[in-house]
């Protein structure tokens, strides 16, 4: 019971800080400098940016539907479906997944007869799905167009291609560990084990997927304002995500818009970032936020027929 409210308390709270979010991202700039940036970018470009944040959602919620399968449970897509793009248009704005997608996580699995300790497996188990995307991506950028990261990041092309290399040993090295590593680790009294080789691998191919929609959004509302390549794009946004990340800022606000300006150089690309930030985490956050508030109302609705029933007998 302490747990149930403690979630509730917290699905509260992360409405109300993304609300706040909003509030604060949007009065950085005037309707007129937001107005002017998403015009100038071509329909076409507009358009196909947000088709790549629908793959990239869509891509997320397999995220869920492998940590579901790595616990040993099984649910229907839609309701994995369901509660993914919940928890994670509201997690996306308001940061800490562990706190705000993961408490929404909680209040979903938890109906369909998760216990906190598979819940929270899906929580780690996505959010090193979200690790091995970034390392991956990360890892091709420097060594498919090694030109361009170096001039990015500040590395000679050696550096780069050996910083390349490294990251993807990391990732096949996760891979072997599902290979050979047998056996559980006890963290309090849960226990978490490798998923097997087949999850893994799908981990790391959807993990790195989704940060190329990603990437692929951002490099279309870039294209209205310079010309910069994919790469480029892809690289600055992992350089600008782990910096998010470093910097526990809710959402990345201002984080992400500011290192990947920096690094692409020109203020132009703010006009591209500020559409970027307005249909990749706004854009869902209103259907999340309606998603959730139905489901409560669905889950309050289900308790008082319940209730009624246990009176009457």
């Amino acid at each position: 019971m302490t747990m149930k409210l403690f979630a509730r308390l917290i699905v509260v709270a992360a409405i109300m800080l993304a609300g706040w979010l909003i509030y604060r991202t949007l009065s950085r700039y005037s309707v007129d400098e937001i107005t002017t940036s998403i015009m100038q970018i071509p329909s076409g470009h507009l358009l196909t940016a947000v088709g790549f944040v629908f793959l990239s959602y869509f891509c997320l919620t397999f995220f869920d539907a492998l940590a579901v399968r790595y616990v040993g449970r099984e649910l229907a897509y839609t309701q994995v479906a369901v509660a993914s793009f919940t928890s994670l248009a509201i997690g996306h704005n308001v940061g800490g997944a562990a706190l705000s997608s993961g408490a929404v996580r909680y209040r979903f699995y938890s109906r369909w007869g998760l216990n906190a300790e598979e819940v929270a497996k899906i929580i780690l188990f996505c959010g090193v799905t979200v690790g091995l995307g970034l390392i991956t991506l990360a890892g091709l950028c420097c060594l498919v167009m090694p030109a361009g990261p170096a001039r990015i990041i500040g590395l000679s092309q050696t550096g780069v291609l050996i910083l390349g290399a490294t990251c993807i040993a990391a990732s096949s090295g996760y891979l072997l560990l599902a290979c050979f590593l047998k056996g559980s680790v006890r963290v309090f009294r849960w226990s978490f084990e490798m998923p097997s080789v087949p999850i893994a691998v799908c981990q790391l191919i959807v993990g790195t997927v989704n940060f190329l929609f990603v990437s692929a959004c951002l490099h279309q509302l870039l294209l209205a304002f310079g010309d910069p390549s994919f790469f480029d794009t892809a690289t600055a946004y992992v350089s600008a995500n782990a910096a998010a990340l470093v910097s526990h800022v809710p959402g990345g606000i201002g984080v992400i818009e500011a290192t990947v300006a920096f690094l692409l150089g020109g203020s132009a690309s703010i006009g591209a970032l500020i559409a970027f930030r307005a249909i990749y985490f706004f854009l869902p956050l209103p259907l999340g936020l309606l998603s959730l508030s139905i489901a409560e109302l669905v889950v309050r609705r289900d308790d008082g027929r319940n209730l009624a029933s246990k009176a009457k007998t």
